[in-house]
């Protein structure tokens, strides 16, 4: 069996917090929309405001592999090739560090 590493690359992310709807609105459509009023649905995601058992403000996120949730909390990554994934909060802090001039 070959061992790998994974290459060093800076990706693009940003915290959800249920309330920065416009933020993540702008984030999840690659800021080609920011002259439009934002919506709760899009090609890349879904602000769940409780169709079922699921608590207000969840942020669903259409990913390559289905719809996943993102928490109140949970990173939202932007991939290398401009897909959207969500990410629990200890497993971004672990993988992912602040670089210099990032926010």
């Amino acid at each position: 069996m070959a061992k790998y590493r994974k290459k060093p690359v800076i990706i693009d992310a940003l915290q959800w917090t249920g309330k920065n709807q416009r933020e993540m609105f702008d984030f999840l459509t690659d800021y080609g929309k920011s002259t439009e009023s934002a919506t709760l649905e899009g090609e890349t995601f879904r602000i769940d405001l409780c169709n079922g058992s699921c608590r207000v403000g969840n942020l669903i996120i259409k990913t390559l592999e289905g719809e996943h949730i993102a928490n109140v909390g949970d990173y939202v990554i932007k991939g290398i090739v401009g897909e959207f994934y969500p990410c629990r909060t200890d497993v971004f802090e672990h993988t992912y560090e602040l670089v210099e001039g990032g926010k």
